[in-house]
């Protein structure tokens, strides 16, 4: 299975007996730490029923266990660079002149 940030997945008994209680998983990477053949470690977020990330997690899952729910989405083009706005030219007041006595 090909993973990559912002998958979200679906990580149950298949992947890892640890998930009795299946989970909902928001990649972020693979990591890069040695593992035994057709395992990984992966880190991301859990997140709750509400798609909300409730604890950041690595976990130790065999990839063809998981179930993509989603994939990630394309990063959107770059925003062009905004211009600063323009200052309004400051507003002078009359000069006053101070009364010289006669």
């Amino acid at each position: 299975m090909n993973l990559k940030a912002g998958d979200l997945l679906h990580v149950t008994r298949a992947a890892s007996v640890q998930f009795g209680k299946p989970i909902i998983f928001r990649l972020i990477r693979v990591l890069p730490y040695p593992t035994y053949d057709r395992w990984a470690w992966l880190d991301g977020y859990q997140l709750n029923e509400k798609g909300d990330a409730v604890e950041r997690r690595e976990i130790f899952v065999q990839p063809e266990g998981l179930r993509k729910l989603a994939e990630a989405k394309p990063s959107p083009a770059p925003l062009a660079p905004r211009l600063a706005p323009r200052k309004a030219p400051a507003q002078t007041s009359p000069r006053r002149t101070r009364a010289t006595p006669a």
